[in-house]
């Protein structure tokens, strides 16, 4: 993968460090670990959908943490099932992994269902009502006078 040099958009641009360290980490890290695969949905305008292909592990090898902005997916497996057995060909991958997601703000977790080997992770987007837009109504009329107070209402 092709190294981007952000340094210019750095020096122009006030708060976005975050997303510039995001994207400088993304592409540091090994495209060659694939494992387990995944697919990323837009489900609709505020709704996605996660789902990774765990054949072989069960509900309980599986834990998934939601933090603010960073969801990790963590499947264990004990190796004393398959050291045990006596394989002619070992073709399933069935080792451990660890899959992060960073999540863009008000973004939750709203379910995760495991079936057939697939782990469905949704998302949801919940922006707070105080940063939603708002349309402000614009009125007609005189524009407001200032009242003066008199010496009577000063006394009062």
């Amino acid at each position: 993968m092709r190294q981007f040099d952000l340094t210019p958009y750095r020096r122009s641009t006030v708060g976005f460090d975050r997303l510039f360290d995001m994207l400088e980490a993304n592409s540091r890290q090994s495209s060659a670990d694939n494992y387990p695969p995944f697919n990323l949905e837009r489900l609709d305008t505020d709704r996605y959908r996660i789902t990774i292909a765990v054949a072989g592990f069960g509900r309980d090898d599986i834990e998934i943490t939601a933090q603010q902005n960073l969801l990790q997916v963590r499947g264990r497996k004990d190796d004393k099932d398959s050291a045990s057995a006596s394989f002619l060909h070992l073709g399933i991958a069935n080792r451990s992994f660890e899959r992060r997601f960073e999540l863009a703000d008000f973004v939750r977790v709203e379910d995760a269902r495991l079936n057939d080997g697939l782990l469905v992770i949704d998302l949801v987007r919940e922006v707070p009502e105080a940063m939603k837009p708002k349309t402000i109504a614009i009125k007609t009329g005189a524009p407001l006078v200032a009242v003066e107070q008199t010496d009577d209402a000063q006394a009062a």
